[in-house]
């Protein structure tokens, strides 16, 4: 059975959500995002905050249970595909770098909102895309330059700087039909469910796990933090690490409602078998069984709990990191619409759309997010995660072979100036 969360505790995990996924936030810029986290564990003295040498994020419990048993990681990461100031080119203009992966056709004439240091919004259109110079020592940078004009007359660059963030121009967020509508799903939506779930298991004596929160930068530029917390030491070898995402839904195979996903893998590989299939054990207990039923079992139309065991192909997340550095790690993931704001996305690249490339909010179920709040619970209480004696699937010191590997060492090599 899933955890019993009274109506006042979930209002209030839903008001996390609203507020941290309006944050502006870019790979290489989540100071805000990194502040509104400062400020929630400075309310709660049992908790303790650290960073490492590049400024991704570790919570834990102060008095930690469960430490005979290696310490369980929820991971998610702070930046969300966004632009960032490169150059004030004009009074009324500025140049802007996007770091993230988002399709050509998504920029005509968009709407973006340039957000200063000092907390005021200016909005501007994006007029074209401008070379980008290249890094000294470095060469062409990985990122696409486009200029971007004031669109109050009233309004100058003045205050702006080099390095403020400007994301897509976008309404409040809402929660309507069920679903919650905002900035950025991927990946604060996850993030938001981690400082739920790591709430309740704080205040719980019968937690069995050393259970700790890890928020990483600069995902979406190639995991850059991710493969630094694995470099510098960040998470002990022993730990298990469930790397939390938001991941575009497809209708027919991993519906929005349909609950949390048990992502098994990834575009780029799969993830630690046996904890995927711990995550999932944990799941199946809170919904009365599996995903699906087998051939041999009907439909259960009266569960109340939902969950889904998925591959997600549709892009990479920093399982995959952790996992070539030898880690027990999988994911688990929300699945979601509107995949980093890219409006009526399968239409546009089948070339089957009625209307231009549009931006818009990204979504998740409330439903979804209360299972995933639900499911990281289930999993702090739960000590098979893993072995004591060798949580590495392949044994004692042995990382996995193949492309993954090489290519976390190339994005590392190209990309990790952003953590500067």
């Amino acid at each position: 059975m899933p955890p019993t969360l009274s109506a006042t505790v979930r209002e209030e995990h839903h008001r996390w959500l609203l507020e941290v996924t309006q944050i502006p936030t870019a790979a290489g810029r989540e100071q805000r995002v990194i502040d509104w986290i400062t400020r929630w564990v400075k309310q709660r003295p049992a908790l303790a905050l650290t960073t490492d040498r590049v400024g991704n994020m570790t919570i834990s419990m102060r008095e930690a249970r469960g430490t005979d048993l290696p310490p369980v990681y929820f991971t998610a990461h702070l930046d969300h595909p966004a632009f960032v100031i490169e150059r004030i080119v004009s009074p009324s203009c500025v140049e802007l770098s996007f770091r993230g992966g988002v399709m050509d056709e998504y920029f005509k004439n968009a709407k973006v909102a340039v957000h200063s240091s000092t907390h005021t919004r200016h909005a501007a259109v994006l007029t074209g895309e401008t070379p980008a110079p290249a890094r000294e020592g470095v060469g062409q940078p990985p990122f696409k330059h486009y200029l971007a004009e004031l669109s109050n007359t009233n309004d100058t660059t003045n205050g702006l700087a080099i390095g403020d963030v400007a994301v897509w121009d976008l309404p409040p967020a809402r929660i309507e039909h069920g679903n919650i509508y905002t900035q950025a799903c991927d990946d604060l939506a996850a993030l938001a469910a981690a400082l739920a779930a790591y709430d309740v298991i704080a205040a719980k004596k019968e937690t069995a796990r050393d259970v700790r929160l890890l928020f990483t930068r600069a995902e979406e530029v190639g995991f850059i933090g991710a493969i630094a917390a694995s470099r510098e030491g960040t998470i002990p070898k022993n730990a298990t690490v469930i790397a939390l995402e938001n991941s575009r839904s497809f209708p027919h195979d991993s519906p929005i409602g349909g609950g949390p996903i048990v992502r098994v893998g990834d575009r780029m590989t799969i993830f630690s078998p046996t904890l995927s299939e711990s995550i999932a054990k944990c799941a199946e207990a809170l919904a009365g069984g599996p995903a699906t039923p087998t051939a041999s079992q009907k439909t259960d139309k009266s569960r109340q709990w939902k969950w889904q065991r998925k591959l997600m192909s549709g892009g990479a997340c920093e399982a995959s990191v952790f996992c070539a550095a030898g880690f027990d790690a999988t994911c688990v993931c929300l699945p979601l619409g509107n995949y980093h704001n890219m409006g009526d996305l399968q239409a546009i690249q089948d070339g089957t759309a009625t209307r231009p490339a549009t931006i818009e909010p990204e979504f998740v179920s409330v439903s979804d997010f209360d299972g995933l709040v639900d499911l990281l619970i289930a999993c702090g209480q739960d000590p098979r995660l893993n072995s004591k004696e060798n949580p590495n699937p392949l044994g004692p010191g042995l990382r996995p072979v193949g492309a993954v590997p090489a290519l976390v060492e190339k994005l590392w090599n190209e990309r990790s100036f952003v953590l500067a």
